[in-house]
């Protein structure tokens, strides 16, 4: 035993001093490691520096590869936004159109960015790759009819909404995705305002996706627009992404404009004194921007205590939207009081496009276009169909408007929707008479650019500087005009024939309409559901409004006439419920007319597959003549593609007389004015006998004899316009 000591006396005392400083050896353990730690984290972020540099100098759209290690794992991670993925969805190209432009602004921060069509994405197999790739997703979207998404992101949609209500995803599915969406609407569509950027945006939060800026919503309506136009909310929305993409990039989480409140710490003034908790990324920490709520109640300048009780929060989310309906209750109260203060419908960029299709535009919201059936009866080449149905002599035909907005947006509008929409007068006025001088005044500067040129008539020419009738049909809807009674009367005072175009959207503007030469009510469709689907109005109460306006028709003692346009494969199928209409509003004429392609626009999915033959139009008004007892086929232009059905009251001795006697109509209407409306007259007091080359079944198929007829080379693009 003794001896087994003496083997071990020489390790004892060293043994026994180990142990007694072991505290220190561990120490200095744990600072070799740190040190060893420390010097492979530097040389990895100078490697991830100089790999990082070429990597977004070399930059492109495709997709980020597969991690394949460990390592190349651990330097994604230093990557705080890895790619920009922007997707679009639009009905009109808009939204398309802001992806490129936000895509450019993202490249020249030198960040990756992909630019992804709604249509052309599989959310079921991609959408939750979003959820670890460090990518910031940016949805552009726009609202449809009736709050419905584009067709381009139906589907999109429809799985985001399943998935956020399917209990079999569960609540975090999309936990650790980062996006932020921007909204196209129009605030004239009120219930239905952006609804699809506002359900994708809420979906995506419901899924644990988070929220890097709040769901802004640009806004077409003038009137409304924060910053103006639509394409002003969507700068300054671009410019407030990019600053935030750039805090994200960084690894900042950025200022926030308001703070949440929290269980614990306080806010003052919008200054969160709440401890973050340390040790986290960014993509871990608070990333969320306010809500559109919380971000209105920033504006309106509130404050409130970090901790909140349901109960409070209820009041504040109450009081924000109170307060944001006042705003809007005083910014349509500053459309109707004090003119001095009200927008112009014509803004800079409006104007400088409608100057490009060739508009001479006429103060803040009228307007005047020269005709390409004026063009034509200028050279001898004919004039258009309201010459054969009604003798106007379209050379002498000025087409304006005192409105260019509308309550519609039809699918087959020709002038491809540069125009602007509301339901009520909401912008500066000017004054008829105004209006009429200039437009007269333009016209003629119009017709004398054709001077000289070869094939214009010389008689012609002479006669076209003279104004004889005014088709007011041009764009928009001129009865929304506030003055339109004055401006028809000065027309008159003139001698200048009136025909006046409305969409039947104003039942009481009809009703208290002056008499004009002949009232045009356009009868797009027959049923409710066809009516939204071509015509898309503004109104939600459209068809009341529809029928009523129909009805106030029927009690006008002046010439009235159904305007239908046939739409192939939309409504061609509805002649029973056509018939009915008829009944309604017993118009004198109704003119059928198959719709007009005007070339490709990314305002309507209309191509030429939707353009009815000339025989097609011909059986359908055969088909509805039948059902219609008091109405008889009286006139065709087959280059215009249109028919008119006439009452048999105009069928005189076997004879039609659907002409216009206009300088007869020029004195009743001048006896009315000097009985201040006593003296009544009536369509029938003005008719004119009919040429025989303009009834239907003739050879000359309604071509004027004393013109020559001209075949264009290209029928594929009709920008008729009339």
């Amino acid at each position: 035993m003794d001896a087994s000591l003496d083997t071990w006396d020489p390790f004892y005392a060293p043994l026994i001093s180990l142990w007694m400083n072991r505290f220190y050896v561990y120490m200095g353990l744990a600072f070799g490691v740190s040190l060893c730690i420390c010097v492979q984290v530097v040389s990895k972020k100078l490697g991830d520096r100089s790999t990082g540099k070429s990597s977004l100098q070399k930059a492109s759209p495709a997709p980020a590869a597969p991690v394949a290690n460990g390592s190349a794992s651990h330097q994604k991670k230093e990557v705080h936004v890895s790619r920009v993925k922007i997707f679009y969805a639009s009905q009109t190209g808009t939204a398309g159109g802001f992806a490129v432009t936000l895509a450019k602004a993202v490249a020249a921060l030198g960040l990756p960015v992909t630019v992804v069509n709604l249509k052309e994405y599989d959310p079921d197999d991609h959408l939750g790759e979003e959820v670890t790739s460090k990518n910031i997703c940016v949805f552009l979207v726009a609202t449809y009819t009736d709050g419905r998404p584009p067709d381009s992101a139906e589907w999109f949609c429809k799985w985001l909404e399943e998935a956020a209500n399917d209990f079999r995803f569960g609540k975090t599915y999309l936990k650790g995705m980062r996006y932020a969406v921007f909204g196209l609407g129009n605030s004239l569509y009120e219930s239905d305002y952006n609804k699809v950027g506002k359900n994708i945006d809420r979906w995506l939060w419901m899924l644990s996706a988070r929220r890097i800026m709040t769901c802004a919503e640009g806004d077409g309506n003038v009137v409304r627009s924060r910053h103006g136009s639509l394409e002003a909310d969507f700068a300054a929305w671009q410019a407030h992404f990019l600053t935030r993409l750039q805090e994200l990039s960084r690894g900042s989480c950025g200022q926030k404009k308001a703070c949440r409140p929290h269980r614990r710490g306080s806010c003052d003034k919008g200054k969160c004194k709440h401890k973050k908790k340390e040790g986290k990324t960014p993509e871990e920490g608070q990333e969320f921007e306010t809500t559109s709520e919380e971000e209105s109640g920033a504006d309106e300048g509130q404050s409130h205590g970090s901790v909140m009780d349901v109960e409070d929060l209820g009041k504040l989310m109450g009081s924000m939207k109170q307060a944001k309906k006042e705003r809007e209750q005083q910014d349509m109260q500053l459309g109707k009081n004090g003119a001095g203060e009200r927008r112009e419908m014509i803004t800079p960029a409006l104007r400088e496009a409608l100057s490009k299709q060739g508009y001479q535009l006429i103060g803040s919201h009228s307007g005047v276009k020269l005709c390409r059936w004026t063009k034509s009866m200028l050279r001898g080449r004919g004039g258009c169909y309201k010459h054969t149905f009604y003798g106007i002599e379209s050379h002498r035909c000025m087409e304006t408007t005192p409105s260019l907005a509308c309550a519609n947006k039809c699918v087959f509008c020709w002038r491809h929707h540069t125009n602007p929409v509301g339901t009520e007068w909401r912008w500066k006025m000017d004054q008829p008479d105004m209006i009429l001088e200039q437009a007269v005044e333009n016209h003629r500067n119009m017709i004398r650019q054709f001077k000289g040129v070869p094939g214009v008539k010389a008689s012609r020419f002479e006669e076209g500087l003279q104004v004889k009738h005014c088709a007011l049909s041009l764009v928009g809807e001129p009865i929304m005009y506030p003055e339109i009674n004055r401006f028809l009367k000065l027309l008159h005072q003139h001698r200048i024939s009136s025909f006046l175009v409305t969409n039947a959207q104003f039942p009481m503007e009809i009703r208290n309409l002056e008499p004009v030469t002949q009232l045009y009510v356009s009868v797009d469709a027959s049923t409710k559901e066809s009516l939204k689907k071509i015509d898309r109005p503004l109104f939600k109460d459209f068809w009341q409004r529809f029928l009523d306006s129909l009805r106030a028709l029927a009690a006008k003692q002046q010439r009235t006439v159904y305007r239908l346009t046939l739409v192939k494969a939309w409504n061609v199928e509805e002649l029973q419920a056509y018939a009915e209409l008829v009944s309604l509003g017993e118009p004198d004429f109704i003119e059928v007319k198959g719709v007009t392609y005007c070339g490709e626009s990314s305002a309507s999915n209309l191509t030429m597959a939707n353009v009815p033959w000339h025989e097609e139009v011909i059986h359908f008004v055969e088909e509805l003549v039948d059902l219609l007892p008091n109405y008889e086929i009286a006139c065709e232009h087959e280059h215009s593609n249109c028919l008119l059905i006439a009452h048999t009251k105009f069928k005189i001795d076997g004879e039609w007389w659907t002409w216009i006697d206009y300088d007869r109509f020029q004195e009743l209407f001048q006896e009315y004015e000097t009985s201040k409306g006593s003296k009544t007259f009536s369509a029938k007091d003005y008719m004119a006998k009919t040429p025989h080359w303009a009834v239907f079944g003739a050879g000359e198929r309604g071509f004027d004899p004393k013109d020559t007829r001209f075949q264009r080379k290209n029928k594929s693009k009709d920008i008729s316009g009339c």
